[in-house]
């Protein structure tokens, strides 16, 4: 074992040795090591003894420990390693939406529209890589700013009940907001954008961030009836009064849109090759017509707001819709003179239907126009679409066939957004579990169940 030995030098001062030997044997080689004071030659000791009776690592003779080395810990960092630099949000989701693929680049640029109007005032300056600076508390904040809204300072006028001075407001914007209320379809899509950077974030390599705060956030439903405010549906005679009140030269127009169901895009992208039609004449003479249209393009607008012919919104708008023999004769008149790659729908010089132009000069007087003779309600372009398909739920035409004629991608869509008007399931699967009612149901006569459909 090592020994300590205390020395007095001639100038009286007292010197501490710490004496060993190598391997801690008798034979070994005899070491020494001086101290000045007693406590540091203990723990000198302690070390040779934890060595094996060795020179302890990283001890230089008549020196002590090597700089930078701490027994027991290791070196020390003789220089600080540099922090990384903070990856903000603002450059890493411009970066991030510029590198998106499959995307057109009207899509890219509407992500970077609602990157910067929305977004950005919030999030720009957050440093990804500091959990704290973005947390899940901080995203419900961002999403509770967008549903209330800011207020005008400027404008002493109520903007719930529009009572008041409107002067302040700027233009463009709503009397009494600098930034209205957001509808919950419109936060929901704003939120989607906002989960997919930060999802992006967590698969960098190394990731910025462990986990994406805006998971599982609580966000405005559209089911709270305001879905269905947003929709027009109209009857048979309102369809008519509205489509009497247009210009006679898209009169016909209008009307395949509600006879058919597309959407404006797809409806004025149609090239006369896209529609077969046959003639055949029945035993009694009557000529019966029979066709069907394809959807195989739509216009797409591009970056710069001009348009452009491309695929349609999805892989299923791609499809068929058979057409009634009415339908066929009003295209008919559409046809005649036409090569197979013209469109079917033209304005008078033969250009194809812009939707700025056709809602400005075409369906908003039209519109005007029938609400002076009656009509009571107030329906957009894509309003002839939900009215086609309340028709067909209306004649209890099965929801796959819907899904398929309207080219919806799944029946979710479909159910989702129309599902509110199939008023009869309820009591279809009360039926197909019990059968119909009778009345000589057991405890349950045909008059109380029927007032029990009343109480429903």
């Amino acid at each position: 074992m090592a020994t300590i030995n205390q020395r007095k030098l001639a100038g009286g001062a007292t010197r501490y040795w710490v004496k060993w030997r190598l391997g801690g044997t008798r034979d070994g080689a005899p070491q020494s090591e001086p101290f000045h004071n007693h406590a540091d030659a203990h723990t000198f000791r302690l070390h040779v003894e934890s060595a094996g009776h060795q020179w302890p690592e990283n001890w230089i003779p008549r020196q002590g420990w090597a700089e930078g080395w701490i027994p027991g810990q290791g070196w020390l960092k003789t220089e600080e390693e540099p922090e990384d630099e903070p990856a903000l949000f603002a450059d890493f989701a411009c970066e991030y939406l510029d590198s998106l693929s499959g995307i057109d680049e009207r899509t890219r640029a509407d992500y970077h529209r609602d990157l910067k109007r929305h977004l950005l005032p919030h999030f720009a300056k957050v440093n990804l890589r500091e959990p704290g600076e973005l947390t899940h508390q901080h995203v419900r904040q961002w999403v509770n700013h967008l549903q209330a809204g800011v207020a005008d300072p400027r404008t002493p006028i109520n903007p719930r009940t529009g009572k008041g001075s409107k002067k302040g407001a700027k233009r463009g914007q709503r009397a009494g907001w600098l930034r209205p209320p957001l509808a919950p379809k419109t936060i929901q899509n704003l939120h989607g954008l906002l989960f997919i950077i930060l999802a992006e974030a967590t698969r960098t390599e190394p990731p910025l961030r462990q986990s994406n705060p805006a998971a599982r956030t609580r966000l405005p439903r559209v089911d709270d009836g305001e879905g269905n405010q947003e929709m027009c549906f109209l009857t048979n005679n309102e369809a008519r009064l509205l489509i009497e009140a247009m210009d006679p030269d898209v009169r016909d127009m209008v009307e395949v849109l509600l006879r058919t169901g597309l959407r404006y895009s797809e409806l004025t992208a149609l090239q006369v090759r896209d529609i077969t039609t046959t003639s055949a004449r029945t035993v009694d003479g009557n000529q019966v017509h029979k066709g069907f249209l394809e959807v195989k393009r739509a216009w797409k607008r591009q970056k710069d707001n001009s348009f452009k012919l491309g695929a349609p919104k999805t892989k299923t708008s791609r499809r068929r819709v058979p057409l009634t023999p009415d339908t066929i004769v009003l295209l008919r008149s559409r046809l005649e003179g036409k090569g197979p790659e013209e469109f079917v729908f033209t304005t008078s010089t033969g250009a194809w239907w812009r939707h700025s132009s056709f809602y400005t000069r075409r369906w908003a007087p039209g519109v005007k126009r029938a609400r002076e003779r009656g009509l009571a309600k107030k329906p957009r372009i894509h309003d002839l679409r939900h009215t086609h398909v309340a028709r067909l739920i209306d004649k209890d035409v099965h929801v796959f066939k819907i899904q398929r004629r309207l080219g919806h991608s799944s029946i979710t869509t479909t159910m989702d957004r129309y599902g509110h008007l199939m008023a009869d399931l309820d009591e279809t699967m009360i039926e197909a579990i019990d059968g119909a009612p009778t009345a000589h149901t057991p405890g349950l006569g045909l008059d109380e169940y029927q007032k029990l459909k009343l109480i429903s």
